[in-house]
C-alpha cells in the first residue's frame, strides 16, 4: 500500500511537471511570435525601402531591429532556462563586477557617465548572473533615461543600489517592470528586468525599485551577503 501510494504521488507530481512545461512552451512561442514579428517586419520594411533609394539611415534602422531581435533571443534562452540553479556563489569584487559591466554596455558613442560611490567590497554570487543583473539594469536606464543619463551605483546596508537620473518610474508601475513583456519602448524586449527579478531571487536577495535622489528609478538589492 506504501509502495503504490507513493508511486502515485511520485506519478502526480511528473504530471505536473510536464503541464508546467508544456505551459511553458507555449508561452514562448506566443512570446516568440508576437515579440520577434514586430522587429522583422521593421527590418523588412527598411530593407525594402535601402533597396530603393540606399539611404544609410535606412540600415542603421534595420540594424536597430536586428539588435533588438537577438537582444530578445537571448532574453527568451534565458528564460527558458530560469529553472537553472544559481551556480556555487563566490566572492566577487563588486566594484570591479560594475565596472566591467559598464564596459558590456556602454556604447563607445554614449555620454552616459557611470558614478561608483564609496566601496563596494565584494558580495557571494554567481559572478555571471551578477554580471547579467548589473548589464541589464545598465542597459534600462540608457534605454529609458537617454544617452546622456549618469547612472550611480552606491553601497547600502544590507547591498546595493543602481539609481540614474532620468524620469524615473511612478509608483504604479514599479512592480510592472518585472513582469515578462512588459516594456515602455518599442525598441525594449520588456524580458530585462524580469531577469533581474529572477536573478535576485535566485541569490536570495530581494529587488526593489524606488526613487533615485536625483528622481530618476533606484533600483536596490537587498539582502546580500
Amino acid at each position: 500500500m506504501a509502495g503504490w501510494v507513493a508511486y502515485e504521488l511520485e506519478r502526480r507530481e511528473h504530471t505536473r511537471e510536464l503541464r508546467s512545461q508544456t505551459d511553458r512552451l507555449d508561452e514562448f512561442a506566443s512570446m516568440v511570435s508576437h515579440d520577434l514579428r514586430n522587429p522583422l517586419s521593421v527590418a523588412s520594411g527598411y530593407l525594402e525601402l535601402a533597396r530603393e533609394d540606399g539611404d544609410p539611415e535606412q540600415f542603421d534602422r534595420i540594424e536597430t531591429a536586428l539588435d533588438r531581435m537577438d537582444r530578445i533571443v537571448g532574453d527568451l534562452l534565458y528564460l527558458a532556462r530560469e529553472n537553472e540553479q544559481i551556480r556555487e556563489p563566490e566572492p566577487v569584487d563588486l566594484d570591479e563586477a560594475v565596472r566591467r559591466a559598464w564596459e558590456t554596455v556602454d556604447g563607445a558613442d554614449r555620454e552616459a557617465t557611470l558614478v561608483v560611490e564609496g566601496d563596494l567590497g565584494a558580495v557571494t554570487a554567481d559572478p555571471n548572473r551578477l554580471a547579467q543583473l548589473l548589464e541589464n539594469v545598465f542597459r534600462n536606464s540608457l534605454e529609458h533615461a537617454g544617452a546622456g543619463v549618469r547612472i550611480r551605483v552606491a553601497p547600502t546596508d544590507d547591498g546595493f543600489a543602481i539609481e540614474d537620473d532620468g524620469p524615473g518610474i511612478p509608483p504604479e508601475r514599479r512592480e510592472e517592470v518585472f513582469e515578462q513583456g512588459f516594456t515602455t519602448r518599442r525598441e525594449g524586449t520588456g524580458f530585462g528586468l524580469a531577469i533581474v527579478r529572477q536573478i535576485a531571487d535566485g541569490h536570495g536577495w530581494t529587488v526593489s525599485v524606488t526613487d533615485g535622489e536625483a528622481g530618476g528609478a533606484r533600483f536596490e538589492m537587498s539582502g546580500v551577503r
